[in-house]
């Protein structure tokens, strides 16, 4: 049985200590403090639009690859297509997507994150049509954070990780939450 541990210590100062296992997952994933910190910078210098990007690691550092959200570009241009704006959605550059793909030849994508300024940190229907392909996951064994920002606020960190008994995503239960 694969399983998917979230570790982050309490010098970050998005804390808490979390431990947490999701049964039958693909992933495994471990953030150091730094990480989580860089992630919420982002999406609160975002706000109040989403902020989008990776986390990648070479196996003993992590990088995070802030990305840039076009869905105010794709909205202009065809809001028929893209009802919604950069506030409520996200479409992460095709040049940044392609670099963190590349990159994924030597390095491991641990998670994509976003952002949902002014709303709870949730894995929507639209998350997960974009993070799968064919029903299954577009990028096995990647886990995806999702961030609640309201203003300069981080309320809430919770990651998501497939789950192939039940062919969705899932809560990792026990929410980073700032305390």
């Amino acid at each position: 049985m694969d399983t998917t541990l979230v570790f982050l210590t309490p010098k970050s100062p998005y804390q808490g200590t979390l431990k947490l296992l999701i049964a039958n997952c693909y992933s495994m994933l471990t953030l150091q403090p730094e990480t989580l910190n860089v992630i919420c910078e982002h999406a609160k210098s975002e706000f109040p639009d989403e902020c989008c990007g990776a986390i990648l690691s070479d196996g003993v550092q992590e990088s995070v690859w802030k990305c840039r959200n076009i869905q105010n570009e794709l909205h202009r241009e065809d809001p028929d297509t893209y009802p919604r704006d950069a506030r409520t959605a996200y479409v992460i550059h095709p040049d940044d997507l392609f670099k963190v793909t590349k990159a994924s030849q030597t390095q491991q994508i641990k998670a994509f994150y976003h952002s949902h300024p002014n709303h709870e940190a949730y894995f929507s229907e639209k998350d997960r049509t974009d993070a799968t392909l064919w029903d299954e996951p577009t990028y096995p064994g990647t886990t995806y954070l999702v961030i609640s920002v309201y203003g300069t606020e981080v309320r809430a960190v919770k990651a998501f990780a497939w789950n192939e008994t039940l062919k969705d995503f899932v809560e990792v239960e026990g929410p980073l939450v700032n305390t």
